[in-house]
């Protein structure tokens, strides 16, 4: 069976195979100044040694300023000479997005929307629990994907995220916490599960991951920075390569006939296609899982025979690898926004399918909806895209079809 590329597809993938997601020189910005947030510190170091004239290790002092103190005036960095000073000054800024507003929701979860540009502007939102505080954050403007379960989608796309907006939505929400890197850990985990396909913003998105990781940085675990992608698979093996992070996959149907529709990237790499990767990526590290996320939709993906579908499939996941619970599943109720045709199930049919799955030995916790209050919770985020799709103005038409205009 063949799986023909459908043209939904085409702005979404353009960074295959050495497309938008080549290695490209960070450019400098209309005043022609650089911003560090778009350096990694192998980059800054560059940036120091070449443009600057100046020693590693002066790099090393304004991450620190940075990421660990968010000061971004050169002149309050008071360890660095006043020579130094006035080159970065000339040379470099540190702009971090711009605080559009930003919202609490009465569980502790906190969203902030962020402008990008003058017309653009997504989505952070931190989540609070026992012991630990998770990030979930934005890598595109919008999303090209179009699942059909998921909010975002209805917005279209507008671009890729450079590396200093991926990672300056990490210090707008570390610094609000009062975040101090290897003392008071706000800020424990970070998730690539925002707005946008990670895999297809690639280079800049292992970049900023590589500063969430960096000591100099948030000095995060590589464990702790996880990655959830709707299965671009050639990008899944070149992030096996580049990088160290968790791998996180929305997989939301155990049939391709099924995940087709919900995930149209299916079309293009199906379920089979997708395990090999995922088996690839758990076998370069002894002990690594890969955790599958598994949207339940009422009456859509929630029935028994789903369960025992998904059971065999996170069986064959677990032979392969040759490991018990190497691969874990996240099971989340669905959440409802304006102009969807999806419903949650009720709680009875979610504690009965995640029964059948724990029944098999599986590991499979019901993620507990948090900010949907706020909007915030998965599957609800929505930021403001200037979209280069047809899809924004398809989902107003629906709403208004449906008497709902205010909701669009």
């Amino acid at each position: 069976m063949t799986h023909p590329r459908s043209s939904a597809l085409d702005i979404a993938l353009v960074g295959e195979g050495g497309g938008a997601s080549a290695v490209t020189p960070v450019e400098a910005g209309a005043d022609g100044r650089t911003n560090i947030f778009d350096f990694d510190r192998p980059r800054l170091e560059r940036f120091f040694e070449e443009v600057l004239g100046e020693k590693k290790f002066r790099a090393h002092q304004v991450m620190k300023w940075i990421h660990h103190r968010y000061v971004t005036d050169f002149s309050q960095m008071t360890d660095l000479g006043k020579a130094l000073r006035a080159k970065l000054e000339s040379h470099a800024v540190v702009r971090a997005p711009q605080v559009v507003f930003d919202k609490a929701s009465a569980d502790g979860t906190h969203k902030w929307l962020l402008g990008m540009d003058a017309k653009n502007a997504i989505e952070t939102v931190y989540i609070p629990d026992k012991g630990r505080g998770t990030l979930c954050v934005s890598s595109q403007v919008g999303c090209a994907l179009n699942c059909m379960f998921c909010s975002t989608a209805t917005q279209g796309f507008n671009r890729n995220l450079t590396t200093a907006e991926i990672i300056g939505q990490v210090w707008v929400a570390a610094r609000h916490l009062g975040n101090v890197p290897h003392q008071q850990r706000r800020l424990t985990n970070v998730v690539m599960m925002g707005m946008g396909e990670p895999l297809a913003n690639f280079d800049n998105v292992v970049r900023a991951m590589s500063i969430m990781r960096d000591d100099l940085g948030y000095g995060l675990a590589n464990k702790r920075v996880t990655l959830s992608t709707a299965g671009m698979v050639p990008m899944i093996d070149r992030l096996a390569q580049e990088s160290d992070v968790s791998l996180a996959v929305s997989l939301h149907a155990p049939f391709d006939e099924l995940r087709d529709q919900l995930v149209p990237l299916n079309r293009k790499y199906p379920i089979a296609e997708l395990m090999d990767a995922c088996v690839r990526y758990a076998l370069r590290k002894k002990g690594e899982s890969v955790t599958f996320e598994y949207t339940l939709m009422k009456g859509v993906n929630d029935q028994p025979e789903h369960a025992r579908a998904l059971i065999a499939l996170m069986r064959d996941f677990d032979r392969r690898v040759q490991m018990k619970d190497a691969a874990k599943v996240n099971l989340i109720p669905f959440n409802p926004f304006p102009g969807t045709r999806f419903e949650r199930p009720d709680e009875q049919a979610i504690r009965a399918f995640q029964k059948l799955l724990n029944n098999a030995g599986m590991i499979a916790p019901v993620r507990r909806t948090r900010g949907d209050d706020i909007d915030a919770a998965c599957g609800q985020l929505k930021g403001q895209v200037l979209d280069r799709t047809r899809r924004s103005a398809e989902h107003r038409k629906r709403l208004q079809a449906q008497g709902d205009v205010h909701a669009a």
